[in-house]
């Protein structure tokens, strides 16, 4: 140590903790709590304020019931091959606002490699899903559309909601987008009427048009298990979609950036419900008001199950950390793995990162005692943080 210095001891008033939930381990709240543990270890006076975080994917349900008090509601509806299943959606604690993942419904992780079927995969489960909300009397839709099996444009969903998708002989189209190439009328008089009164934003980080080389086909139909002969007509089927809302409802769909998220949905939510895209880690943050958390806050930690050079790309972690600095607060990362390019994340506003594996162990092993490791590497973060070195 230079002369003329010494280390003192930091102590922190208020400390924000806003993580994500780990994948497949815990939620967002319950990595949380296991912060604050760590956080009242070092400074047991200080006020921990709990927020979780998503950015519209997996988590952005759970995340946001939390946060408002509200509560996960259960609904029977179809997957994306027709089974019934039942999907979880969020009733948020304003009363009015209702939480629909996608992939709950008719997501890829649902289905067995061998069950997958990009040509006629449906999103009617999602649209089921919606019916429920506004049985319940929900009129404000928050839907993260991430991790679907579909390809359909969201003609699915409109079909379980009474619109009618016809070919030219008047015949109701069959499920999935391959039919889509024989759609030659909309007939939206057996649409919800209550959805004119509904409010819907769409979580999209993504801002891809509906067709093309960057369309929905192109880019997330291989994920899904479609071949190049499936890519090529599952696009022309998406551009007579686009070609016959234009036509019937005077609403062109097929350039918006956005529209080809999640198969194609993005363009159905706008065509049909004049929904508004939006950033999903913007619609997350804002609910939870964490600008308003964050004014007086003299820490902010941040967490995921991984930290890589994806982080940086609309990632919730991030998107808290560029707002926290706009008043200047340092901000720390937790992670359960670090990944190929994570210091990346310094440019953009996390301070530090720290990993919970803290000896060699299997990801098992790490998976089924998050809870404690969150609180060593939280706890472990501040002591470094409380014992710091000014001059003298």
């Amino acid at each position: 140590m230079n002369a003329g210095t010494r280390l003192y001891w930091a102590t922190m008033k208020k400390v924000v903790l806003a993580p994500q939930g780990f994948k497949e381990s815990l939620t967002g709240m319950e990595i949380a709590v296991s912060m604050s543990a760590g956080v009242k270890r070092v400074w047991p006076e200080a006020e921990t304020v709990l927020i979780p975080v998503a950015d519209g994917g997996d988590g952005t349900l759970q995340a946001l019931v939390d946060s408002s008090g509200g509560e996960v509601r259960t609904a029977n509806v179809e997957d994306a091959i027709g089974r019934r299943i039942d999907a979880d959606w969020g009733a948020l604690g304003d009363g009015t606002t209702a939480v629909i993942e996608v992939a709950n419904a008719v997501g890829l992780a649902r289905l067995a490699p061998d069950e997958r079927d990009v040509r006629r995969a449906s999103t009617f489960g999602v649209g089921q899903l919606i019916v429920e909300a506004l049985d319940a009397g929900f009129t404000e839709f928050i839907i993260g559309v991430g991790g679907s099996a579909t390809n359909d444009g969201g003609s699915g969903m409109v079909q379980a909601m009474g619109g009618s998708l016809t070919d030219s002989s008047g015949r109701e189209l069959p499920r999935g987008g391959i039919a889509l190439a024989d759609l030659a009328k909309i007939d939206v008089s057996g649409l919800d009427s209550r959805m004119a009164g509904a409010n819907v934003v769409v979580a999209c980080d993504v801002n891809n048009p509906l067709c093309g080389p960057r369309g929905a086909s192109a880019i997330f139909g291989p994920q899904k298990g479609a071949t190049s002969d499936d890519v090529r007509e599952l696009d022309a089927a998406l551009a007579n979609y686009a070609e016959v809302i234009a036509k019937d409802l005077h609403t062109d769909v097929a350039e918006i950036p956005g529209a080809g998220a999640s198969g194609g949905l993005g363009a159905g939510l706008m065509g049909f419900f004049n929904a508004r895209l939006r950033l999903g880690a913007d619609i997350v943050l804002d609910a939870v008001n964490i600008d308003e958390h964050l004014k007086d806050a003299d820490l902010v930690i941040v967490g995921e199950g991984q930290f890589d050079r994806s982080t940086v790309f609309n990632k919730a972690p991030v998107a808290v950390a560029q707002r926290a600095k706009l008043n200047g607060t340092p901000v720390i990362g937790i992670a359960g793995s670090l990944g190929a390019g994570y210091r990346e994340v310094h440019e953009h506003g996390i301070d530090a990162v720290f990993s919970l594996v803290n000896r060699p162990m299997s990801l098992k092993a790490a998976m089924e005692d998050t809870k404690r490791l969150v609180t060593i590497a939280t706890e472990e973060a501040c002591r470094a943080i409380k014992l710091g070195i000014r001059a003298d």
